[in-house]
């Protein structure tokens, strides 16, 4: 191997506080791979928990890994706390957050010498599993790499699973495949390839055993100057378009006696804690929590927040803190749209957040909205254009508007939508440039292009799995060679899909059931003239 992975991997390693370092006998190693760099991977919460919660075992030793854009045909993959090649672990773990990491996942596999197809390899290979958001919704494209997915909330069964593989990790693969599949919430997909026995997703009735915050610390991470806490897990607000919302219900909260033993042990490392929830200004005691984080002198960031409610200590809290940049998701220019989507938030409580914003002197208020979202007409596109003007007459600083394409996504009411054409988002993201840029507000967006391909693997099936295996490099027309190679049309993913119709992702059993999403489904449409159609 070269000297050179080795010394970068140490060299990480020495920038990091709270790193696990194990000796590896008598134990099962477990690398845990994140599908990105390490910036985006130590950025992610639920990376850091899956560490915590392995190691917490004395027969597990875990190391992370991660994906990096500069591997050429001959770089290692090796993990940060030992620098072992991967291949040496008994199991590699994916966590995977973003549909759009799925290449990285062949990457790292190819890149460290392992079979890509689990049916390839025997007992003398690493069992490859994953878990997270994306595959506990649709784990589909990736199934043939996999011998097997978690689906939902790790610290449900993560004992039940390490148990299962100590018990097949030495035996042929089948029988690890079958004790993998005797644990509620895995999914063995070399079992049943064609017809998948139904996968309940796990969850935890109450998080308070579960304190949820920052392993290590380290600069190089989007949070570097800050100790990630969880408050919150889930969402009641019932967002037709939100994935998280639907995947991660019901709403549960840490109490504020935990969060605070928690920001105490963080402040030895940083002076700025970042709580984390679905929408932070739900948490039932927000306005007690801050006061208590402020006594002890902590700085405060958040992940989200809801102009409804907004907490006056919450923005008071966050503006002292030197939080520069005051972000709302309005999501739809108009009211009609916005109910259409259930988001429950009215032009009153977005020019709110803006009088609040100006007030408390922050100088960026960001705007995120969607294109192409089910119903939607050039008028909402107006609104956004109306709206965003509305909001830069009550703050005097800069607005940004942050626009991206609507993906439908599985296990919510609009699994069934159309994607909108990548024709009529471009000319409808270029129309708000040319409108908001005279204004002076800043217009960011995201490709639409990109948001395709994330479409196709989001509400994909196993025919996927041979386009992602013979993907050669990281472009448009990368992606189109490999899906002509296979005849995959990509339209077929990406077009409207009739309630009732069978699903791939239907054996996965999300807690909410058809009857329930189809009902939503059918109010949207009913709140909607046009909610079928592209």
């Amino acid at each position: 191997m070269k000297w050179a992975y080795i010394a970068r991997a140490r060299e990480v390693l020495a920038g990091e506080e709270g790193a696990v370092i194990k000796d590896w006998g008598g134990k099962l190693p477990v690398a845990l791979v994140y599908p990105n760099t390490y910036h985006v991977g130590m950025s992610s919460l639920g990376y850091q928990v899956v560490y915590r919660l392995l190691n917490a075992r004395r027969d597990v030793v875990c190391e992370r890994a991660f994906w990096t854009r500069r591997f050429a045909t001959d770089d290692p993959v090796v993990s940060i706390e030992s620098q072992q090649p991967l291949a040496d672990f008994a199991v590699i773990a994916f966590s995977i957050s973003y549909e759009l990491d799925y290449p990285h996942v062949v990457e790292v596999l190819r890149q460290a010498g392992v079979p890509l197809r689990a049916d390839e390899r025997d007992a003398s290979w690493p069992a490859v599993i994953a878990g997270g958001p994306a595959v506990s919704a649709n784990p589909l494209p990736v199934a043939d790499f996999l011998d097997g997915v978690l689906v939902g909330e790790v610290e449900k069964q993560a004992d039940a699973l390490v148990d299962a593989l100590w018990s097949g990790i030495d035996a042929p693969r089948p029988a690890l495949w079958e004790a993998m599949a005797r644990v509620p919430g895995v999914y063995a997909p070399q079992l049943s390839p064609e017809d998948p026995a139904p996968v309940r997703r796990q969850w935890v009735r109450d998080v308070e055993p579960y304190p949820t915050s920052t392993v290590v610390y380290t600069r190089d991470t989007e949070f570097g100057d800050m100790q990630l806490i969880e408050i919150a897990r889930g969402c009641g607000r019932g967002c037709r378009f939100c994935m998280a919302g639907y995947l991660t219900r019901p709403k549960r909260e840490h109490s504020v006696t935990s969060i605070l033993d928690q920001a105490r042990e963080g402040l030895a490392h940083r002076d700025r804690v970042g709580l984390v929830g679905a929408a932070v200004s739900d948490y039932s005691q927000i306005d007690e929590l801050v006061g208590s984080l402020r006594d002890m002198g902590a700085r405060i960031s958040v992940s989200s927040l809801r102009v409804d409610p907004l907490s006056e200590a919450l923005l008071e809290a966050l503006a002292e803190s030197g939080t520069e940049t005051l972000t709302v998701a309005p999501e739809a220019g108009s009211e009609r749209l916005r109910r259409t989507i259930h988001k429950g938030v009215t032009e009153a409580d977005l020019f709110h957040a803006a009088e609040r914003a100006e007030a408390y002197h922050f100088r960026q208020l960001k705007l995120y909205f969607m294109l192409g979202l089910p119903g939607e007409t050039e008028a909402d596109v107006d609104a956004i254009v109306d709206l965003c003007r509305a909001a830069a007459g009550r703050f005097s600083r800069q607005v940004t508007a942050n626009v991206t394409p609507f993906v439908p996504k599985a296990h919510t009411p609009f699994q069934w939508a159309a994607m909108a054409p990548r024709e009529a988002i471009e000319a409808r993201y270029n129309a708000l440039q040319r409108s908001l840029g005279q204004m002076g507000i800043e217009v960011r967006g995201e490709s639409a292009q990109w948001a395709e391909i994330q479409a196709l693997l989001a509400r994909g099936d196993r025919r996927l799995g041979a386009v992602l295996a013979d993907l050669r490099g990281s472009s448009i027309r990368a992606w189109e060679r490999a899906m002509a190679a296979h005849e995959v049309e990509p339209e077929a993913y990406l077009e409207a899909r009739e309630p009732g119709e069978a699903l791939p992702w239907g054996f996965i059993e999300s807690g909410v059931g058809p009857r329930a999403l189809t009902a939503e489904w059918e109010r949207a449409c009913a709140e909607s003239e046009d909610v079928p159609g592209r």
